[in-house]
């Protein structure tokens, strides 16, 4: 992997991460795009396209570091809205903790092509485009959630294995659905993102290192070089902070079905350009 792949793939991985068109569908695409989707690199590709979410992470932590401090407060007791949103976020994490794992060889033996990701873009899209009529503005604050309502956030989080769908859309629509603010259903998921993908990238990284030492292969850091992961790491971090802070305002003023008409016409884009053979997407 040259130095500029990690760059591109970085600022894709950061920007999308937590707008509502799915990250992993676009690494996935653009990986087809630039050429490096090829057998003898694939499981070091996917893996490095996991990892670099930790970018997201460390971008979430520092922009409501606030947030994770009043929850720090309440698993001391000295926080009382801190604990309840604590205790949600681990019970809208505990689906996706338990699933993950359990899904995760046939999601990327099946999943982790061009044309399933085209399919889940679009009907995405759609849905996105149909939640949009609603007001970004009516609903309830984030202090109001419950533990159900947490759990089947999480529920609608794990519909997200598929790549191609977005974590982030599903927490967020999952989250207007059941009553919250457009931008508090956004800060949800955007907190939810940290043990969730947190979780995903230490499982993903610990897979491949185990599974080179297994079956003797190189592993992700041997393959596509150190240089190139820590590049794509600190792209990740440093555009996931600008895409957050445009999304919560975005979204307050126009709310989702823009990012429906996005993912729409991106699958219509892609899948012309594929059909007529100006771009291969298949490894």
């Amino acid at each position: 992997m040259e130095w500029w792949h990690a760059v591109v793939l970085g600022l894709v991985e950061g920007v999308t991460e937590y707008l509502p068109v799915s990250s992993t569908g676009h690494l996935i695409l653009t990986s087809a795009l630039l050429g490096l989707d090829t057998p003898d690199q694939r499981a070091s590709l996917a893996a490095f396209e996991i990892v670099i979410q930790g970018g997201a992470i460390l971008a979430v932590l520092g922009l409501y570091r606030e947030r994770v401090a009043q929850m720090l407060r309440g698993l001391v007791g000295r926080d009382a809205v801190g604990r309840s949103l604590l205790v949600n976020l681990m019970v809208g994490f505990a689906p996706a903790a338990v699933l993950g794992p359990v899904l995760d060889h046939p999601i990327e033996e099946h999943l982790f092509h061009a044309v399933p990701v085209l399919a889940a873009l679009f009907a995405g899209g759609l849905w996105m485009i149909w939640l949009g009529r609603r007001s970004p503005e009516r609903g309830d604050a984030l202090e109001s959630l419950g533990w159900r309502a947490a759990l089947a956030i999480g529920l609608f989080q794990c519909v997200a294995m598929w790549p191609g769908t977005s974590r982030s859309m599903m927490a967020i629509a999952g989250g207007v659905l059941l009553g919250l603010r457009a931008r508090d259903a956004a800060e949800f998921s955007f907190l939810l993102g940290v043990p969730t993908l947190g979780a995903a990238t230490g499982f993903k990284l610990v897979k491949n290192l185990l599974g080179s030492v297994q079956h003797g292969t190189p592993n992700l850091f041997q393959q596509l070089g150190v240089a190139p992961v820590l590049l794509g790491l600190a792209v990740a971090t440093a555009s996931a902070v600008v895409a957050v802070r445009w999304l919560v305002g975005f979204l307050q003023r126009h709310g989702l079905a823009p990012f429906g008409w996005y993912r729409v016409a991106l699958t219509v884009a892609l899948a012309a350009l594929a059909w007529t053979g100006v771009v291969s997407l298949e490894g």
